[in-house]
């Protein structure tokens, strides 16, 4: 209980800490630098998915298993996308008052960080325990921080001070601490879910890194080093896999 806590807390509150970069910028940031940062957590999602989640699932249940809940997990957040609204925050210059309008696409990050949180307690509840937890937890701390910088990011462009931006963007990784939490105990309790768990995770992650992070990190010409930089994340995530 206290690892997935911890585990939990660490990698939402990695959004905060991305976001804390904002407080001390005076220029601008190029769309290559930010480019290569969203393809860097994509290749360590990548690898984490693949040699941490995917292995598991398959270890403790079957491909029955994995296929069913890889499936479920881009469906759900395929009807997330077509219901939640979305903007770019990597490549859009349009100005949206911070209104309903905005909160409304300030919730829409919020919930779009559910799957992870839901990934960091599944893994908590595997056999492997805190081993894999603390993996994919690490994961996903990578992945947030760039997120919360780009979110704080976007609402300095929307006239917003830098410390409010930083404020909310990193209340926008709360919910993982929660969604976490739901996820190791409806699977600590009900063991059969276990597999479907990871696979969830797995099929969520897999959908993020496909649909929103390599296009994102390929919008403005910058395709051979978002490139570069997908291999290095996923070499990185590889070296500490197998390293710890």
């Amino acid at each position: 209980m206290s690892s997935v806590l911890i585990g939990s807390s660490l990698s939402a509150l990695s959004t905060g800490l991305g976001a804390l970069i904002i407080l001390f910028m005076h220029r601008s940031v190029t769309h290559r630098w930010r480019d290569s940062l969203l393809a860097f957590t994509a290749g360590i999602m990548m690898a984490a998915s693949t040699m941490g989640l995917i292995p598991e699932a398959l270890k403790i249940g079957g491909f029955p298993e994995l296929a069913f809940g890889v499936f479920f997990g881009v469906l759900i957040l395929t009807v997330m996308e077509n219901n939640i609204p979305h903007i770019d925050l990597q490549h859009s210059n349009k100005q949206i008052q911070f209104d309903e309008k905005a909160m409304l696409i300030i919730a829409a990050i919020t919930l779009h960080n559910i799957p992870e949180g839901l990934s960091v307690g599944v893994s908590y509840a595997s056999t492997q325990g805190n081993e894999t937890g603390n993996l994919i937890a690490f994961a996903i701390g990578l992945q947030n921080a760039p997120e919360g910088f780009l979110v704080a990011l976007f609402l300095i462009n929307q006239q917003i001070n830098k410390f409010k931006a930083f404020i909310i963007a990193t209340l926008t990784g709360v919910i993982e601490i929660i969604t976490s939490l739901l996820g190791y105990f409806s699977t600590s309790y009900v063991k059969f879910l276990v597999p479907f768990g990871l696979s969830f995770a797995a099929g969520a992650m897999l959908f993020i890194i496909y649909k929103e992070l390599i296009p994102e990190s390929h919008g403005d010409g910058n395709e051979r080093s978002s490139t570069y930089s997908f291999i290095v994340g996923l070499l990185f995530m590889i070296l500490l896999i197998e390293t710890f």
